[in-house]
């Protein structure tokens, strides 16, 4: 456990200038004492380690110290590349081909083939199904902005079809649920939005003008959905017997609920926008939906429009 926390304590050094032992403290759930004897140890291990003392110090790293590879077992070489591979799938880059390649490099000989044989276990495919060259214009867009702090310039989509022009400092890429969004300070709201980079229309790069990095918000999980618990409403749906593995496409087998007449119940909550709407027609005619009343109406009033226009 010790060992542990003193590589994780390296590692976080290495990644940030200077840390505080009382945030390391509470980080480990240790006392602050227990983290300077760690200090001492990573000291006595040949480690460079600087403190700096006033209201603003910390503890540090000495400048230009570098991780050796060493530090990083086989396995844990094998789950970066992994993740680069199944990171590829979806956004294409040649440093990350760069970068496999030198981890490959690092590997002893003898164990190549394991090492291999553990990168190909697991690719997580991230890729659409149009395979759609658009969609890696705007990522390379918008991560050459990002680098050179530029802002981008675009018409926004948003749930409702409304347009709008939009500038914006963009800070972060975000790959959530099978979707790009760009995390990026909205000049025209005057505060940080997510946006979902399909939703981008007409986009640029303004490069007359720079940006300086603001500090992200600070927030517990990231949402393509700028929805709450609070404004969730239970929705119960039916599905027909023969149809089980349509719902196993969306929900765990856990969660269908087996009824007298052989047909599946599922309640989940949702926020109620058009997402939902979309959602409940795609499966046609094999699901119904029970609760609440309401919503029932909207999908029924939203059928016969479908029907009425291929009247």
């Amino acid at each position: 456990m010790k060992l542990e926390r003193l590589l994780s304590i390296i590692i976080l050094l290495i990644n940030h200038r200077m840390l505080q032992a009382k945030d390391l403290a509470e980080r480990f759930e240790v006392s602050v004492r227990t983290i300077y004897r760690d200090i001492d140890a990573i000291n006595a291990a040949g480690i460079p380690i600087v403190t700096y003392q006033g209201a603003h110090g910390g503890i540090g790293l000495a400048e230009g110290y570098r991780l050796d590879r060493n530090l990083l077992t086989n396995d844990e070489l094998a789950e970066i590349v992994t993740a680069l591979r199944s990171l590829s799938t979806s956004y294409e880059k040649v440093q990350h081909q760069q970068l496999m390649e030198k981890m490959n490099s690092i590997v002893p000989p003898n164990d190549v083939e394991v090492f291999q044989s553990k990168t190909s276990r697991v690719l997580i495919d991230y890729s659409p199904w149009d395979h759609s060259t658009r969609l890696q214009e705007k990522l390379k867009c918008i991560e050459k902005a990002i680098d050179n702090c530029l802002f981008i310039v675009f018409t926004y989509s948003d749930a409702e079809g409304k347009l709008t022009q939009r500038t914006a400092e963009p800070h972060t890429l975000i790959l959530k649920g099978r979707h790009w969004y760009v995390q990026a300070y909205c000049l025209d709201r005057e505060q940080f939005r997510l946006f979902k980079l399909r939703r981008m229309k007409s986009l640029s790069v303004d490069a007359e003008a720079s940006f300086t990095r603001r500090t992200l918000p600070k927030q517990k999980q990231i949402s393509g959905k700028q929805s709450s618990s609070s404004n969730n409403n239970e929705v119960v749906l039916r599905f027909q017997r023969d149809v089980r593995h349509l719902a196993e496409d969306w929900f765990d087998a856990e969660e269908l609920v087996p009824t007298e007449d052989g047909a599946w119940l599922v309640k989940k909550a949702y926020p109620e926008d058009e997402w939902l709407y979309s959602f409940i027609l795609s499966f046609g005619f094999h699901v119904e939906v029970l609760e609440p009343v309401h919503l029932r109406d909207v999908i029924a009033e939203r059928a016969a429009q479908i029907i009425k226009m291929y009247q």
